[in-house]
Protein backbone atom coordinates (compact mmCIF):
# COMPACT_ATOMS: atom_id res chain seq x y z
CA UNK A 1 0.00 0.00 0.00
CA UNK A 2 1.29 3.43 -1.00
CA UNK A 3 0.77 6.64 0.95
CA UNK A 4 1.33 10.08 -0.60
CA UNK A 5 2.38 12.80 1.86
CA UNK A 6 3.03 16.55 1.68
CA UNK A 7 5.54 18.48 3.83
CA UNK A 8 4.89 21.57 5.90
CA UNK A 9 6.44 25.00 6.29
CA UNK A 10 10.20 25.07 6.63
CA UNK A 11 10.75 22.56 3.81
CA UNK A 12 11.17 25.33 1.22
CA UNK A 13 14.63 26.43 0.02
CA UNK A 14 15.65 29.20 -2.40
CA UNK A 15 15.17 28.20 -6.04
CA UNK A 16 13.60 24.81 -5.29
CA UNK A 17 10.82 25.31 -7.85
CA UNK A 18 13.18 26.12 -10.74
CA UNK A 19 13.62 22.65 -12.32
CA UNK A 20 9.91 21.85 -12.00
CA UNK A 21 8.95 24.81 -14.19
CA UNK A 22 10.81 23.21 -17.11
CA UNK A 23 8.24 20.39 -17.26
CA UNK A 24 5.65 20.66 -20.06
CA UNK A 25 2.81 22.99 -19.10
CA UNK A 26 4.19 23.65 -15.60
CA UNK A 27 5.08 27.31 -16.09
CA UNK A 28 1.64 28.09 -17.52
CA UNK A 29 -0.08 26.27 -14.69
CA UNK A 30 1.91 28.13 -12.03
CA UNK A 31 1.25 31.44 -13.81
CA UNK A 32 -2.49 30.77 -13.72
CA UNK A 33 -2.33 29.93 -10.02
CA UNK A 34 -0.32 33.11 -9.39
CA UNK A 35 -2.93 35.24 -11.13
CA UNK A 36 -5.72 33.55 -9.16
CA UNK A 37 -4.24 34.28 -5.73
CA UNK A 38 -2.32 37.50 -6.45
CA UNK A 39 1.13 36.09 -5.66
CA UNK A 40 3.99 35.52 -8.11
CA UNK A 41 4.74 31.90 -7.24
CA UNK A 42 7.32 31.50 -10.03
CA UNK A 43 9.33 34.46 -8.73
CA UNK A 44 9.31 33.24 -5.14
CA UNK A 45 10.06 29.68 -6.13
CA UNK A 46 12.99 30.52 -8.41
CA UNK A 47 14.52 33.92 -7.59
CA UNK A 48 13.62 34.94 -4.04
CA UNK A 49 16.09 34.51 -1.20
CA UNK A 50 15.64 32.55 2.02
CA UNK A 51 14.28 35.52 3.97
CA UNK A 52 11.64 36.26 1.36
CA UNK A 53 10.30 32.71 1.27
CA UNK A 54 10.36 32.44 5.06
CA UNK A 55 7.45 34.92 5.07
CA UNK A 56 4.44 32.82 6.11
CA UNK A 57 2.15 34.51 3.58
CA UNK A 58 4.54 33.44 0.81
CA UNK A 59 5.83 30.10 2.04
CA UNK A 60 2.47 28.41 2.51
CA UNK A 61 0.97 28.91 -0.98
CA UNK A 62 4.39 28.21 -2.48
CA UNK A 63 4.56 24.83 -0.73
CA UNK A 64 1.05 23.81 -1.74
CA UNK A 65 1.71 24.82 -5.36
CA UNK A 66 4.94 22.83 -5.42
CA UNK A 67 3.24 19.79 -3.95
CA UNK A 68 0.41 19.89 -6.49
CA UNK A 69 2.79 20.46 -9.39
CA UNK A 70 5.10 17.59 -8.46
CA UNK A 71 2.23 15.20 -7.78
CA UNK A 72 0.68 15.90 -11.16
CA UNK A 73 4.03 15.10 -12.79
CA UNK A 74 3.79 11.57 -11.42
CA UNK A 75 0.96 10.84 -13.84
CA UNK A 76 -2.03 8.69 -13.00
CA UNK A 77 -1.54 7.61 -9.40
CA UNK A 78 -4.13 6.58 -6.83
CA UNK A 79 -2.46 6.06 -3.45
CA UNK A 80 -4.03 4.00 -0.71
CA UNK A 81 -3.90 6.98 1.66
CA UNK A 82 -2.83 10.62 1.81
CA UNK A 83 -1.69 12.93 4.60
CA UNK A 84 0.07 16.24 5.10
CA UNK A 85 2.17 17.86 7.78
CA UNK A 86 0.77 21.24 8.87
CA UNK A 87 0.00 23.25 5.70
CA UNK A 88 0.67 20.06 3.73
CA UNK A 89 -2.79 18.95 4.84
CA UNK A 90 -4.27 21.36 2.31
CA UNK A 91 -2.19 19.70 -0.42
CA UNK A 92 -3.40 16.31 0.81
CA UNK A 93 -7.01 17.54 0.68
CA UNK A 94 -6.57 18.07 -3.07
CA UNK A 95 -5.04 14.60 -3.47
CA UNK A 96 -8.11 13.16 -1.72
CA UNK A 97 -10.53 15.10 -3.94
CA UNK A 98 -11.87 17.26 -1.09
CA UNK A 99 -10.79 20.55 -2.73
CA UNK A 100 -9.76 21.49 -6.25
CA UNK A 101 -6.50 23.29 -7.01
CA UNK A 102 -8.00 26.77 -7.13
CA UNK A 103 -9.97 26.42 -3.89
CA UNK A 104 -6.93 24.98 -2.09
CA UNK A 105 -4.61 27.75 -3.23
CA UNK A 106 -7.10 30.46 -2.32
CA UNK A 107 -7.56 28.89 1.11
CA UNK A 108 -3.83 28.55 1.75
CA UNK A 109 -3.19 32.11 0.58
CA UNK A 110 -5.67 33.39 3.15
CA UNK A 111 -4.32 30.97 5.76
CA UNK A 112 -0.77 32.25 5.25
CA UNK A 113 -1.81 35.88 5.48
CA UNK A 114 -3.87 35.28 8.63
CA UNK A 115 -1.09 33.35 10.34
CA UNK A 116 1.47 36.00 9.37
CA UNK A 117 -0.74 38.65 10.96
CA UNK A 118 -1.13 36.55 14.10
CA UNK A 119 2.63 35.99 14.26
CA UNK A 120 3.24 39.74 14.11
CA UNK A 121 1.39 40.32 17.40
CA UNK A 122 4.09 38.68 19.55
CA UNK A 123 7.68 37.72 18.69
CA UNK A 124 7.50 33.94 18.57
CA UNK A 125 9.22 31.00 16.90
CA UNK A 126 9.77 27.25 16.84
CA UNK A 127 12.71 24.96 17.64
CA UNK A 128 13.24 21.26 16.98
CA UNK A 129 14.48 19.09 19.83
CA UNK A 130 16.68 16.20 18.77
CA UNK A 131 16.68 13.18 21.03
CA UNK A 132 15.01 12.71 24.38
CA UNK A 133 11.97 10.88 25.68
CA UNK A 134 8.57 12.53 24.97
CA UNK A 135 7.38 11.60 28.45
CA UNK A 136 10.21 13.72 29.84
CA UNK A 137 10.35 16.40 27.15
CA UNK A 138 6.68 17.42 27.01
CA UNK A 139 6.30 18.25 30.75
CA UNK A 140 9.61 20.15 30.60
CA UNK A 141 8.36 22.26 27.69
CA UNK A 142 5.10 23.00 29.45
CA UNK A 143 7.03 24.05 32.55
CA UNK A 144 8.82 26.64 30.41
CA UNK A 145 5.54 27.88 28.93
CA UNK A 146 6.23 26.24 25.55
CA UNK A 147 3.90 24.10 23.46
CA UNK A 148 4.92 20.78 21.84
CA UNK A 149 3.54 22.10 18.54
CA UNK A 150 4.78 19.21 16.37
CA UNK A 151 5.12 15.71 17.79
CA UNK A 152 6.82 14.15 14.80
CA UNK A 153 7.78 10.71 16.05
CA UNK A 154 11.21 9.14 15.65
CA UNK A 155 12.29 11.06 18.75
CA UNK A 156 11.58 14.54 17.33
CA UNK A 157 9.43 17.18 18.97
CA UNK A 158 9.14 20.81 17.88
CA UNK A 159 8.60 23.37 20.63
CA UNK A 160 6.88 26.69 19.97
CA UNK A 161 6.44 29.85 21.97
CA UNK A 162 7.88 33.30 22.54
CA UNK A 163 11.52 34.00 21.71
CA UNK A 164 12.19 34.44 25.43
CA UNK A 165 10.72 31.00 26.19
CA UNK A 166 12.78 29.44 23.39
CA UNK A 167 15.92 31.10 24.75
CA UNK A 168 15.15 29.57 28.15
CA UNK A 169 14.88 26.18 26.44
CA UNK A 170 18.33 26.59 24.91
CA UNK A 171 19.71 27.19 28.39
CA UNK A 172 17.69 24.43 30.03
CA UNK A 173 17.26 21.48 27.68
CA UNK A 174 15.15 18.48 28.77
CA UNK A 175 17.12 15.46 29.93
CA UNK A 176 18.23 13.37 26.96
CA UNK A 177 17.83 16.11 24.35
CA UNK A 178 21.07 16.45 22.37
CA UNK A 179 20.36 19.64 20.44
CA UNK A 180 17.82 22.41 20.10
CA UNK A 181 17.63 23.71 16.51
CA UNK A 182 15.80 26.94 15.67
CA UNK A 183 13.51 26.48 12.66
CA UNK A 184 13.23 28.89 9.74
CA UNK A 185 9.63 29.84 10.39
CA UNK A 186 8.11 33.18 11.32
CA UNK A 187 5.95 32.30 14.29
CA UNK A 188 4.73 29.82 16.88
CA UNK A 189 2.44 27.86 14.60
CA UNK A 190 -0.04 25.32 16.01
CA UNK A 191 -0.21 27.09 19.37
CA UNK A 192 -2.47 29.56 21.17
CA UNK A 193 -0.50 32.36 19.45
CA UNK A 194 -2.30 31.46 16.19
CA UNK A 195 -5.80 31.78 17.68
CA UNK A 196 -6.51 35.07 15.81
CA UNK A 197 -6.02 33.23 12.50
CA UNK A 198 -8.65 30.59 13.26
CA UNK A 199 -11.60 32.98 12.91
CA UNK A 200 -10.29 34.34 9.61
CA UNK A 201 -9.75 30.87 8.23
CA UNK A 202 -13.19 29.74 9.37
CA UNK A 203 -14.77 32.54 7.34
CA UNK A 204 -12.73 31.52 4.28
CA UNK A 205 -13.69 27.86 4.72
CA UNK A 206 -17.38 28.76 4.98
CA UNK A 207 -17.25 29.93 1.37
CA UNK A 208 -16.13 26.49 0.14
CA UNK A 209 -18.13 23.38 -0.77
CA UNK A 210 -15.83 20.44 -0.03
CA UNK A 211 -16.36 16.96 -1.47
CA UNK A 212 -15.98 13.81 0.58
CA UNK A 213 -12.54 12.17 0.29
CA UNK A 214 -12.21 9.59 -2.47
CA UNK A 215 -8.93 8.36 -0.93
CA UNK A 216 -8.27 7.57 2.73
CA UNK A 217 -7.38 10.89 4.38
CA UNK A 218 -5.29 10.75 7.55
CA UNK A 219 -5.60 13.84 9.76
CA UNK A 220 -2.58 15.19 11.61
CA UNK A 221 -4.80 16.34 14.47
CA UNK A 222 -4.93 12.84 15.92
CA UNK A 223 -3.86 10.40 13.21
CA UNK A 224 -7.45 9.37 12.53
CA UNK A 225 -8.94 8.84 9.08
CA UNK A 226 -11.64 11.35 8.12
CA UNK A 227 -14.60 10.35 5.98
CA UNK A 228 -16.34 13.62 5.08
CA UNK A 229 -15.23 16.77 3.33
CA UNK A 230 -16.91 18.93 5.95
CA UNK A 231 -14.85 17.30 8.71
CA UNK A 232 -11.63 17.63 6.70
CA UNK A 233 -12.32 21.35 6.24
CA UNK A 234 -13.17 21.81 9.92
CA UNK A 235 -9.89 20.19 10.90
CA UNK A 236 -7.95 22.35 8.43
CA UNK A 237 -9.33 25.41 10.21
CA UNK A 238 -8.66 24.22 13.74
CA UNK A 239 -5.18 22.83 13.14
CA UNK A 240 -3.53 26.24 12.81
CA UNK A 241 -3.82 26.64 16.59
CA UNK A 242 -3.49 22.98 17.59
CA UNK A 243 -0.44 20.69 17.67
CA UNK A 244 0.48 18.48 14.72
CA UNK A 245 0.59 14.80 15.70
CA UNK A 246 2.61 13.32 12.84
CA UNK A 247 3.64 10.49 15.15
CA UNK A 248 0.00 9.36 15.26
CA UNK A 249 -0.27 9.65 11.48
CA UNK A 250 2.64 7.24 11.12
CA UNK A 251 1.01 4.86 13.59
CA UNK A 252 -2.07 4.91 11.38
CA UNK A 253 0.05 4.23 8.29
CA UNK A 254 1.28 1.09 10.03
CA UNK A 255 -2.27 0.04 10.93
CA UNK A 256 -3.35 0.57 7.31
CA UNK A 257 -0.53 -1.67 6.10
CA UNK A 258 1.45 1.00 4.27
CA UNK A 259 4.53 -0.43 2.55
CA UNK A 260 5.73 2.62 0.57
CA UNK A 261 5.68 6.39 1.10
CA UNK A 262 6.25 9.14 -1.47
CA UNK A 263 6.72 12.71 -0.27
CA UNK A 264 5.90 15.41 -2.82
CA UNK A 265 8.13 18.43 -3.48
CA UNK A 266 9.97 19.79 -1.55
CA UNK A 267 10.43 16.30 -0.15
CA UNK A 268 12.88 15.10 2.46
CA UNK A 269 11.56 15.94 5.92
CA UNK A 270 8.77 13.37 6.15
CA UNK A 271 10.73 10.63 4.40
CA UNK A 272 13.48 11.18 6.95
CA UNK A 273 11.02 10.65 9.79
CA UNK A 274 9.55 7.59 8.07
CA UNK A 275 12.95 5.96 7.64
CA UNK A 276 13.41 6.06 11.40
CA UNK A 277 9.86 5.33 12.53
CA UNK A 278 8.57 2.98 9.82
CA UNK A 279 11.20 0.28 9.29
CA UNK A 280 10.60 -1.79 6.21
CA UNK A 281 8.55 0.90 4.44
CA UNK A 282 10.09 2.07 1.16
CA UNK A 283 10.42 5.85 1.00
CA UNK A 284 11.04 8.34 -1.80
CA UNK A 285 11.25 12.14 -1.69
CA UNK A 286 10.45 14.26 -4.74
CA UNK A 287 13.12 16.94 -4.65
CA UNK A 288 13.65 17.53 -8.39
CA UNK A 289 12.14 16.06 -11.57
CA UNK A 290 15.11 13.67 -11.60
CA UNK A 291 13.28 11.74 -8.86
CA UNK A 292 10.16 11.16 -10.96
CA UNK A 293 11.33 8.00 -12.74
CA UNK A 294 12.13 6.22 -9.47
CA UNK A 295 8.80 7.38 -8.03
CA UNK A 296 6.88 6.01 -11.02
CA UNK A 297 8.67 2.70 -10.65
CA UNK A 298 7.67 2.56 -6.99
CA UNK A 299 4.07 3.41 -7.90
CA UNK A 300 4.00 0.70 -10.60
CA UNK A 301 5.43 -1.83 -8.18
CA UNK A 302 2.62 -1.16 -5.70
CA UNK A 303 -0.06 -1.01 -8.39
CA UNK A 304 0.89 -4.49 -9.59
CA UNK A 305 1.03 -5.74 -6.00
Amino acid sequence: MLVLVAPGQGAQTPGFLTPWLDLPGAADRVAAWSDAIGLDLAHYGTQADADAIRDTAVAQPLLVAAGLLSASALGDVTPGAVAGHSVGEITAAVFAGVLDDTAALDLVRRRGQAMAEAAAITRTGMSALLGGDPDVTVPHLEKLGLTPANVNGAGQIVAAGTLEELAALEADKPEGVRRVVALKVAGAFHTRHMAPAVETLAKAAAELTPADPTITYVSNKDGRTVGTGAEVLSRLVGQVANPVRWDLCMETFTELGVTALIEVCPGGTLTGLAKRALPGVKTLALKTPDDLEAARELIAEHASA
